[in-house]
């Protein structure tokens, strides 16, 4: 009899570890799979300090997630922005005919990560071209470096915010190492600010 009650005793003792083994298991997957959206609030507020404004406004990715664009690489390739994860990603929309406020884009963004100094290797550059035209050679070898992905302008459009009466390819966006859309800059962004905001985010993040 009293061997059949330590028996019981150990089962029920077996049986509340388990159990607390399996809550915090679950509590462990729930913080990873919050982390991202943690991370780019935290990451929002460390360059906001003392209630200053950054240039460049914030997205909350649960309201814009990145979705499945079918993208192709230059090379005809199937690719995708996951490819591209662990590095903050500075972001251009537009059509394959490039004109000269989107060649001015362009340049802008090569700039501003040249402006970096050692953290520009932290900094991709992804334009996503919303036709199947072809792009301009002299372009391509200006802005060798940029990658270059052809995705639907209907997939862009639902996808990326703009500003009243505004259009995707008139902005510039930032996206996290984590993969997560957190910002966007002005039409006719002042690249001195959009410098000092991604500055900021390299110093304030380890990740990336």
């Amino acid at each position: 009899m009293e061997q059949n009650k330590q028996d019981v005793t150990q089962q029920k003792t077996a049986q509340k570890t388990t159990q607390r083994d399996g809550r915090w298991k679950m509590i462990m997957v729930l913080t990873v799979c919050a982390a991202p959206m943690i991370f780019s609030y935290l990451t929002y507020y460390v360059i906001k300090p003392g209630g200053r404004t950054n240039y460049g406004a914030l997205i909350d990715p649960r309201e814009h997630p990145i979705p499945q664009m079918n993208a192709i690489a230059i090379d005809g390739k199937p690719s995708s922005l996951d490819e591209y994860k662990g590095k903050w990603i500075m972001l251009l929309s537009g059509p394959s005919n490039c004109q000269q406020e989107c060649k001015d884009r362009l340049f802008a963004m090569r700039q501003l990560r040249l402006m970096q100094g050692k953290e520009m290797e932290r900094v991709e550059r992804v334009w996503l071209v919303t036709d199947d035209q072809p792009l301009a050679t002299d372009l391509m070898s200006e802005e060798e470096g940029t990658q270059v992905l052809r995705v639907s302008k209907a997939a862009v459009q639902a996808w990326l915010p703009v500003e009243a009466g505004g259009d995707a390819s008139q902005h510039m966006y930032l996206i996290d190492p984590l993969g997560n859309l957190m910002m966007r800059f002005p039409k006719d962004a002042d690249p001195a600010k959009v410098k000092k905001d991604l500055g900021k985010l390299l110093k304030a993040s380890s990740i990336g």
